[in-house]
C-alpha cells in the first residue's frame, strides 16, 4: 500500500503533511518573510482600490457635467428638484388643514356620472321578460 501511494504521488511524500493540513516548518526568517509579503499585497489592494475609486468619483463628475447640459438644453429638471417642489407645494395646500393631504384621485374614478349607470340599467331590462321588467322598474 506505502508502495502503491508512493507512485501515485511521485514521491511527495514530505509534502504530504502540508497538503493534508499537517504543520508547516516554523521557521522565523521565512514567516516574517510571509507576513510583509502579505502586508505589501494588502497595501497594493488598497491602493488599487483608492485609484478606482477615485477614478470612478471623476467619470460620474463628468456624467453629471454631460446630464446638466442636457437638462438647461432641453429644460428638464433634476428628480431631487421636482421632488422638492412637489413636497412644497403639499405643505402649501395642507398649511391650515389639520389632517393629512388628500391623495389626488385619477381621472375617471369616481367622478361618472350617473347616466351611464342608468343607461347600463335600461339595457339590462330590455333583455328581460316583461314582468320582470315591471318590477325593476318600481
Amino acid at each position: 500500500m506505502n508502495f502503491v501511494m508512493k507512485q501515485a504521488l511521485g514521491g511527495a511524500t514530505k509534502d504530504m503533511g502540508k497538503m493534508l493540513g499537517g504543520e508547516e516548518e516554523k521557521d522565523p526568517e521565512v514567516a516574517k518573510k510571509k507576513k510583509e509579503e502579505e502586508e505589501e499585497r494588502q497595501e497594493a489592494l488598497r491602493q488599487q482600490e483608492e485609484e478606482r475609486k477615485d477614478k470612478h468619483r471623476k467619470m460620474e463628475a463628468e456624467r453629471e457635467v454631460v446630464r446638466q447640459s442636457i437638462r438647461d438644453k432641453y429644460g428638464l429638471k433634476k428628480k431631487e428638484e421636482k421632488e422638492a417642489e412637489e413636497k412644497a407645494a403639499m405643505e402649501q395646500a395642507c398649511e391650515g388643514s389639520l389632517t393629512r393631504a388628500k391623495k389626488a384621485i385619477p381621472a375617471g374614478c369616481g367622478d361618472e356620472d350617473d347616466e351611464d349607470e342608468e343607461s347600463i340599467l335600461d339595457t339590462v331590462l330590455k333583455f328581460l321578460p316583461g314582468p320582470l321588467q315591471d318590477m325593476f322598474k318600481k
